[in-house]
């Protein structure tokens, strides 16, 4: 067997290895609740900026008043 294939299944097993610790990572219980937390940034940001938005309204308003 040529050296070259012999590298390339060495690389695939090495590739393949590699993939299943991420997934068992990803899918393992203590990572649960991190994950969660950063699935939720998106819905925090959105509360921030409409928080900005009706301070900057309110802002507004008093400095026409």
């Amino acid at each position: 067997m040529p050296f070259v294939t012999q590298i390339q299944i060495v690389w695939t097993i090495v590739v393949m290895i590699i993939f299943l610790a991420i997934v068992l990572w990803a899918w393992s219980g203590r990572r649960k609740e991190s994950f969660n937390d950063a699935a939720n940034i998106p819905l925090e940001e959105e509360e921030f900026l409409e928080e900005e938005v009706s301070s900057a309204e309110v802002n507004e308003e008093n400095l026409n008043a």
